[in-house]
């Protein structure tokens, strides 16, 4: 049965295949995937390989030199399910408006004490 292992400090250069070729001296490699950064689609170091010998490929190649960095390998952990749902309001406020007035939240029109701003007829 395959096992997958984390990759981590690898290459910015490095690909799917070169690292495919390195990994496939301790058995078949079954997957290779770089993770890229989504906006700008560049690798951002680390990938996962799956591969049946992932034990021994661990022990043996832990800590090689690859493309010039030492490679830094573990078994994959299994992604732990994210909670909730959406994100929060954010920072300011809250309340029907989602800032009101001074970052306080609320409705507009409910300025508290503060009257008619001045003389000036109320626009609300």
């Amino acid at each position: 049965m395959s096992k997958k292992l984390y990759v981590g400090n690898l290459s910015y250069s490095a690909t799917e295949e070169s690292v495919r070729d390195f990994f496939a001296q301790h058995g078949e490699v079954t997957s290779v995937k770089i993770i890229s950064d989504p906006e700008n689609g560049r690798s951002r170091g680390f990938c996962f390989v799956e591969m049946d010998n992932a034990e021994e490929a661990m022990n043996a190649l832990n800590n090689q030199d690859f493309e010039g960095r030492p490679l830094k390998i573990d078994l994959a952990r299994e992604r732990q399910p994210r909670s909730g749902g959406g994100g929060g309001g954010g920072g300011f406020g809250g309340g029907q408006r989602g800032g009101g007035g001074n970052f306080r939240g609320g409705n507009r029109r409910d300025r508290g004490d503060r009257g008619d701003r001045g003389g000036r007829e109320s626009r609300w």
